[in-house]
């Protein structure tokens, strides 16, 4: 029962006409639904996160520029001693004040991700969070770029002879490169609504990696997804990315995948791997390990995340995700008013 919060049922949409669908066959439906999200995000979450990244302060800045001959009344902590150890002259280090922030997302939109049991989606919240953050930070020149993992590539090279089936793959990245503006933010967020997610297993540590490549200035890095990967793939990633930016986790989780019902024989199915097996949930003996299980691997995601450092905000598929993502920004600016990071 290690895995198993990663399988789901079967026939996880007996009630899919509560839920918004952000798939790419339902395009237009889609577009209303981004346009609803800006709104949502607008009128609860505007103004929450003014002023809380580092580096938008007027001053010098952080930023490291070029060097110059050090002048009387210069401040002696911005000595550059490498270059004064070469020219034999005293130099200082300018820096650049950084105007702008700039954030990047990891979105993860693997198989396990197509699946939800509540109001949502999990596929559906991760769009929704990628929305509400691109909204928040894509204003006064801020920039937002994303990388998004789907499933398995079919068109990559498995060195199997013709006609064979592919194995499961590390996945497909694709950079949105990041821009600012209004108009572009809604371009990346429709790339984002519109990716297929792709049978096979992706490499949650390859996506958290791909912000480390090529290396940026200070930012905000938001890492999205359901985090159902095996740890020891994205933990150091995520250690190396917490070094030079803030990061933000943000874990998705469906109810189904904390305990199960007792409906009786249940079918499941692995929807990375299409294994399909029958569940007798009527065994409370059962029902009790599954709910270990899942406790179990939702405490090692949260020490791996808070041992790398990130933020962490959990949205479930049957609350109010948006509820959520106030409070959680709400605490953080409070816990930064205080003097405290965390």
């Amino acid at each position: 029962m290690a895995r198993a919060a990663a399988v789901t049922p079967a026939d996880p949409h007996p009630s899919s006409g509560t839920r918004t669908a952000l798939s790419p066959a339902g395009a237009p439906r889609s577009e209303a639904v981004l346009s609803r999200l800006q709104l949502l995000v607008t009128r609860k979450l505007d103004g929450l996160l003014q002023g809380d990244y580092a580096g938008l302060l007027p001053g010098p800045g952080s930023e490291a520029g070029e060097s110059r001959e050090y002048r009387p009344g210069d401040d002696v902590r911005r000595m550059d001693w490498p270059v004064t150890a070469r020219t034999t002259m005293p130099h200082v280090r300018r820096t650049v004040a950084d105007r702008e922030l700039e954030t990047w997302l990891a979105v993860d939109l693997s198989a396990s991700l197509d699946f939800g049991t509540g109001r949502w989606l999990k596929r559906d919240v991760v769009v929704a969070a990628a929305a509400a953050l691109a909204h928040l930070t894509v204003r006064g020149g801020n920039r937002i770029g994303a990388v998004v993992g789907s499933g398995a590539d079919p068109q990559a090279p498995t060195g199997r002879r013709r006609g064979a089936v592919p194995p499961p793959g590390p996945g497909r990245l694709v950079r949105l490169p990041a821009r600012g503006g209004r108009r572009e933010t809604q371009g990346l967020l429709r790339a984002i609504a519109g990716t297929e997610i792709r049978p096979g297993r992706s490499d949650l540590g390859a996506l958290v990696d791909a912000l480390n490549r090529p290396p940026r200035r200070r930012g905000v890095a938001v890492v999205i997804s359901d985090f159902l990967a095996p740890p020891q793939q994205w933990a150091r990633p995520l250690r190396k990315l917490r070094v030079r930016h803030d990061v933000l986790a943000i874990e998705v989780v469906d109810p189904r995948e904390l305990e199960l019902p007792d409906v009786g024989v249940l079918p499941v199915v692995d929807p990375e791997t299409g294994e399909l097996h029958e569940v007798q949930t009527a065994d409370p003996r059962l029902r009790r390990r599954y709910a270990d299980a899942a406790t179990a691997q939702r405490a090692e995601i949260a020490a791996q995340l808070r041992g790398a450092g990130a933020a962490h905000l959990r949205l479930r598929t049957d609350t109010d995700w948006l509820l959520d993502m106030v409070r959680f920004v709400a605490a953080q600016r409070h816990a930064r008013t205080r003097g405290t990071t965390r």
